[in-house]
């Protein structure tokens, strides 16, 4: 490998030093300064261009690169530079599990990514399409004298498992080598299927180490008693899939296997249709032209599903919708899996970095890209690093007007996990505390384990599971003696938080760990978009809280003012059923609230609920606010209360603060309040 001419680009903080690079001047480390942290790959590869799958896709790498308010790289400049290696901060590759951004990278000419830290589904499918990466600082200084570096240089430190396969070129060219067979578990089999004693002679587990024992793969490269930072395959008991990522792996496949290859266990792979249902009035896409892209992204998901006979969910349009007899069932895929399929005790695979919501259930569920997938769906075999487990202990009950979405901002706010400690861990949610959340709520903590770059969540199951599965599902699920982490079961690190303590949180924009408490917010700061769904919050608890606030707010003579569009996105046709059968519906449309059916949507950056401007404002009930997410404005994340406590106040606000004014208002000791319309209220707290 001749790296001696390698071009090196420093990501900075400042976009102008960026921009010199790009145009042929040569900056050593020091000369380029502080290095960009957290470059999203919402960033790298802007959701509205995930429709290429193709070479076009190295045009648009890191065309979402945002310094100082400044996007540096246009669309084919990093391609026409030729820069080799790619130089950033902490955390690199967080967010969504689009294998699209390493793709883009190393179509676009990148070879070599260093980064202090990167996250794990990022690197992870960086190493399956041959993308070195490094977090070996002194490597990088060997290249800027002009050494000449091997392949063992650029694996040095690496896992077995992970060597291999960038040795290989790649995952699927090592899994035609080594898992042409569909390999053999080495435990007991997933406790759905045989019932046999949990394994004996073994240290203290905790839940997310039985359940990979049970499902653990023999496989090459992979170490018989693994360790944290092992690479291994597991088998699956689910493995889903939607239409960002099934056109790429369906290439990945004919590519590596031809035209006839076959799926392992195809009833037990199911795809989804959850992004794109308003795709038409998405701004992102309308502007760029790609319509037309999105509908054969789409067409080409539809022609795997038919090929090979599999199950898929289709969202419905507000059209379809009005022709619907109730019987179609469709909605976001994790929340989906969660209301359908999984069960606790299982392993769950998708290609959404939200694929832990499942963990809410006491399953083992995690994120994984399109190569990744390919590779599970024609050997069975996904691939993961077996992780270190953090316990959150959380004790007491919320306080009323606060929620999990609260508790998670706080958590992402600690400096902990700011400083990029919960990197590729697995979170186990437990203590006294938990007993009193719902699922619902416990799939808010499990989902949001993605934020906190872990490699998932989870949650052991109790009584409160069990009536789930009987009320959403109609199972009578039976729990068996082995399904609880152990008294004496290692975890690296434990978070201890009382739930008694905290209150309502927002998080700024550009990055979901930059909470703050919003009662000690001393600006006032104004909002021109209110809007709760998505994954995270979609669900019937969400639902609930909106609706508490609407109605309140309608008991009391408020409105939306004048300027403030409010959306609301059902997360599954199984919680908008459940809306409409309590009214809640009328509520929403005599409040002015458009009403999105069940899709990802603006949480994508794709559909009604994004922004079309810079200087918009949003708060919204999402997971994530990286530059661009959820369109060019500002998005500030809250808890479904405080979304619409702010939609009805036209400024970010508490519920509980929200209320406070109107009493006040009420008792006739108040004056006029902007932002609140239909009633005289007074200002402050």
């Amino acid at each position: 490998m001749n790296t001696t001419n390698w071009k090196i680009l420093y990501l900075t903080q400042a976009p102008m030093r960026i921009r010199r690079q790009l145009a042929g001047e040569t900056l050593s480390r020091e000369q380029a300064g502080s290095l960009r942290d957290d470059v999203s790959t919402d960033e790298i590869t802007p959701v509205h261009i995930l429709s290429h799958y193709d070479d076009t896709l190295g045009d648009f790498a890191h065309t979402g690169l945002r310094c100082e308010g400044l996007n540096p790289i246009g669309r084919g400049v990093l391609r026409k530079a030729g820069f080799a290696v790619l130089v950033a901060g902490r955390r690199y590759g967080k967010g969504s599990s689009r294998e699209h951004s390493p793709a883009a990278e190393k179509l676009a000419g990148v070879q070599l990514v260093f980064a202090e830290s990167f996250e794990r589904i990022y690197r992870q499918n960086a190493d399956n399409i041959g993308l070195f990466t490094s977090t070996d600082f002194g490597l990088l200084e060997r290249i800027e004298r002009g050494e000449h570096i091997t392949l063992a240089d650029l694996v040095q430190g690496r896992e077995a498992l992970a060597a291999s396969i960038l040795g290989a070129g790649g995952l699927l060219h090592w899994g035609q080598r080594f898992l042409s067979n569909p390999p053999s578990p080495t435990g007991v089999g997933t406790n759905r299927e045989r019932r046999e004693p949990p394994l004996a002679n073994v240290a203290p587990q905790t839940l997310f180490q039985k359940i990979l024992h049970r499902h653990r793969l023999c496989a090459p490269h992979t170490p018989e008693q693994p360790q944290a930072g092992d690479g291994l395959f597991v088998r699956a008991d689910w493995r889903f899939i939607h239409e960002y990522y099934t056109g790429m792996a369906d290439t990945l496949m004919r590519g590596a296997l031809g035209e006839h290859f076959k799926l392992q266990r195809p009833e037990q792979i199911v795809v989804f249709e959850d992004h794109t249902s308003y795709v038409e009035e998405s701004p992102a896409h309308v502007q760029a032209g790609l319509i037309a892209n999105m509908h054969a992204m789409c067409q080409a998901q539809r022609d795997f599903v038919s090929r090979h006979g599999l199950r898929m969910h289709r969202t419905l349009t507000d059209a379809q919708v009005l022709q619907d007899d109730g019987s179609h069932v469709a909605g976001i895929s994790h929340a989906m899996m969660t209301e359908h399929d999984a069960l606790p005790g299982q392993v769950v695979v998708g290609t959404d970095s939200h694929t832990p919501h499942i963990g809410a259930l006491g399953c083992v569920a995690f994120g994984v890209g399109s190569s990744d997938m390919a590779n599970a769906f024609v050997t069975g075999a996904v691939r993961m690093i077996w992780p270190e487990s953090v316990k959150v202990q959380l004790q007491g009950q919320l306080p009323t007007g606060v929620t999990a979405k609260d508790l998670m901002l706080h958590l992402l706010a600690t400096p902990w996990i700011r400083q990029g400690h919960g990197v590729g861990k697995v979170f186990e949610f437990a203590g006294d505390g938990i007993a009193q959340l719902s699922t619902d709520e416990r799939a808010t903590l499990t989902n949001m384990c993605a934020e906190l770059g872990g490699l998932t969540g989870i949650v052991a199951p109790d009584l409160e599971t069990v009536r789930f599965l009987k009320e959403r599902r109609g199972v009578d699920f039976l729990m068996e003696d082995w399904m609880h982490s152990d008294p004496d079961a290692h975890f690296e690190h434990q978070i201890d938080i009382e739930l008694s303590s905290l209150s309502p949180m927002v998080a700024k924009p550009g990055d979901p760990g930059q909470g703050l408490v919003l009662a000690d917010m001393q600006e006032r700061v104004r909002i021109d978009i209110a809007y709760g769904g998505s994954c995270t919050a979609g669900k019937r608890e969400d639902f609930d809280h909106y609706h508490a606030v609407l109605a309140w707010g309608q008991k009391h003579g408020l409105k939306v003012p004048a300027g403030v569009q409010v959306f609301l996105q059902y997360g599954t046709t199984a919680v908008r059923n459940y809306c409409t059968a309590r009214g809640y519906d009328k509520t929403f449309a005599a409040m002015g609230v458009r009403i999105l059916q069940p899709s990802c949507g603006a949480c994508a950056n794709c559909g009604p609920g994004s922004s079309t401007d810079p200087s918009q404002v949003t708060v919204s009930a999402i997971n994530r606010n990286f530059p661009g997410r959820s369109g060019p404005g500002q998005v500030w994340l809250a808890s479904p209360l405080t979304v619409m406590a702010s939609a009805l106040a036209g400024e970010l606000l508490s519920f509980e603060r929200l209320q406070r004014r109107v009493h006040k208002g009420e008792s006739g000791q108040a004056a006029p309040a902007e932002g609140l319309s239909g009633k005289t209220l007074r200002p402050g707290p």
